[in-house]
């Protein structure tokens, strides 16, 4: 096997530790040529598509790239903006103030890197930033509050095969998921309660989740149960009973049976029964992207008012809030017990004495000898 890259190991660094941010990831541009380059990555993973590969492969690259490019990039090229992606600018955001939340508190040897389960910027490339910052132990956290193997899974395989091809690997761990973390619930809680304070609260609040087929559930996949707990937590946290808090799924694809309640079919029941007002938010999102702004926002709007309903309204994700951040800084810190200590406890002159230590013997050999 060959290594690629420089050498992973320097005897005079200090070893630093790395939070992995991962998300889906995003076309690099809203065209049929870009997004087709996408498609074929995400649709060839066998964690998304549990179909045996010939099979599979013939219906994706007949049929699937042929015709969905175009349309998707369409869709893309409604919600992209000036800076790019919403979804990557958002994530972008993130990384940067989580970075900024860790080094408060445990100072400069904590490096956060992300990384797009497909796309741009890459796992791998996020592992090496992590490698040249020295950190040799890293967390990964992938944005999904509500494990699936189609996502949190997925994303450590791509881990794992960016670390087949490093000689020396970090200690690792991860954050399978957050569903009912505090933090998070509460700041989903927060987005709702700022809105309502502000223009008044809906008749029904709608908890949109991605879907999934309902096969992969049988399968054993708990997705759909760790949905419904976020449902259940935030409307305790609300406040609301069973008739004014729905979780429903969205975004099919194909002609299998999904998840149901279906987030379309209900908000056209819900508009032919002159529902007077709905507000919609998507747990599942850590950050507003396609699913979020054209399926939701654009084309379940339109579905919801055609349909008879009234006001329709959409909560955002909790993107780059502070409390968002906050609880994922809360997050990591959890996960990393052991590894680092508090700021104020990390004493930089004997870190750097131990550098210079280090250096002097690694000129005489390795200091690990």
């Amino acid at each position: 096997m060959e290594f690629i890259g420089e050498p992973d190991y320097r005897h005079d660094e200090i070893a630093a530790t790395g939070v992995l941010l991962a998300n889906l990831g995003t076309p690099d541009a809203p065209t049929a040529a870009a997004v087709r380059r996408y498609l074929r990555e995400f649709l060839s993973d066998p964690r998304v598509i549990e179909l045996p590969r010939w099979k599979w492969k013939i219906i994706l690259e007949c049929f699937v790239l042929t015709t969905r490019p175009s349309k998707s990039a369409a869709a893309y090229r409604k919600v992209w903006t000036d800076e790019g992606s919403p979804l990557l600018v958002v994530s972008q955001k993130q990384r940067a103030g989580l970075q900024e939340r860790l080094r408060d508190r445990f100072g400069n040897p904590m490096h956060v890197a992300l990384g797009m389960r497909y796309g741009n910027p890459s796992i791998e490339r996020a592992l090496e930033e992590l490698s040249d910052h020295g950190c040799r132990r890293v967390l990964l956290l992938p944005l999904y509050p509500q494990y699936s193997a189609t996502t949190s899974a997925s994303t450590v395989d791509a881990l794992g095969d960016a670390l087949k091809k490093r000689r020396w690997i970090p200690e690792l761990r991860t954050v399978n998921q957050y569903a009912d973390d505090a933090g998070y619930i509460d700041a989903l809680a927060a987005s709702v309660r700022e809105v309502w304070e502000r223009d008044g609260e809906a008749e029904r609040l709608l908890l949109s989740f991605h879907g999934l087929p309902e096969r992969y559930h049988r399968d054993g996949d708990p997705y759909p149960c760790v949905c419904r707990k976020t449902g259940r937590l935030l409307a305790e946290r609300l406040g609301l009973s069973e008739d004014r808090c729905f979780v429903t799924f969205q975004s099919r694809f194909g002609k299998e049976p999904w998840l149901q309640p279906y987030t379309d079919k209900t908000l056209e029941q819900w508009g032919g029964e002159k529902v007077g007002s709905v507000d919609v938010v998507c747990p599942g999102f850590s950050a507003d992207c396609l699913e979020t702004i054209e399926e939701i926002d654009m084309e379940n709007r339109e579905v919801f008012e055609s349909a008879g309903g009234g006001r329709f309204r959409y909560i955002p994700c909790l993107n780059d809030r502070s409390d968002h951040l906050d609880a994922l800084s809360d997050l990591v810190a959890s996960h990393m017990s052991g590894w680092c200590t508090a700021k104020d406890e990390w004493d930089e002159s004997r870190a750097a004495s131990d550098a210079a230590k280090t250096l002097e013997r690694s000129r005489r050999g390795c200091p690990h000898s």
